[in-house]
């Protein structure tokens, strides 16, 4: 049980987008300036990390939630409104940058797919969100190394058995059923892969 915990906290889904964005400078094959590069790492961690990690706090200090996974459906509707709006606007300024159009395309994924899974709480389904996020990370990942040819084999072989052991840390924690836990891996994928054909287009 303490291993599972530690799972579920040390891969929690606010980390996700800051390593997609890490891995997308470390593999991508055109230049761009090193100042523009840390500009850009600088503001995604404040954005989807540091200002999350601070509201997740004051949510919790005010009792607005009991826990940083938002155990419940209603504690998860407001901060999922906020996640998604910070998804579409840092989307938006990275795909006017030009130059990092596919990066975009990851956060508007994650925005897309946190959009699905503020829908399904109204139906009373509470999806993982821990597998959404590395799912998401996944299907970036897939269509990054097929954009550019790069080899990504080994590290999207490592996200697939965390992604197992992700899901198997939260059943057994039973923060999830187990179509919650697949729902997150579907969602996440699905709406990175579309994200990228109406891009192609």
């Amino acid at each position: 049980m303490k291993f599972s915990k530690f799972i579920s906290y040390f891969f929690h889904p606010i980390n996700f987008p800051i390593i997609g964005t890490i891995l997308f400078f470390l593999f991508i094959p055109k230049f761009i300036f090193k100042p523009q590069e840390y500009i850009i790492i600088t503001v995604i961690f404040i954005g989807t990390y540091l200002f999350p990690i601070g509201l997740l706090w004051l949510l919790k200090r005010f009792e607005m939630i009991t826990s940083y996974h938002m155990v419940t459906i209603e504690e998860r509707k407001f901060p999922l409104l906020l996640f998604i709006s910070i998804a579409f606007i840092i989307g938006h300024w990275l795909y006017k940058s030009t130059i990092v159009d596919l990066l975009a395309l990851f956060f508007f994924g994650y925005g897309l797919s946190l959009i699905c899974s503020s829908f399904f709480l109204y139906l009373n389904i509470k999806i993982s969100l821990h597998t959404l996020a590395i799912s998401g990370l996944i299907g970036f990942l897939i269509y990054f190394s097929y954009y550019y040819k790069i080899n990504l084999i080994g590290i999207l072989a490592a996200l697939f058995v965390l992604v197992g052991l992700v899901a198997s840390a939260r059943l057994r924690l039973r923060a999830h059923q187990l179509n919650e836990v697949l729902l997150g891996s579907v969602i996440g994928l699905s709406a990175q892969f579309l994200v990228y054909f109406i891009y192609i287009m």
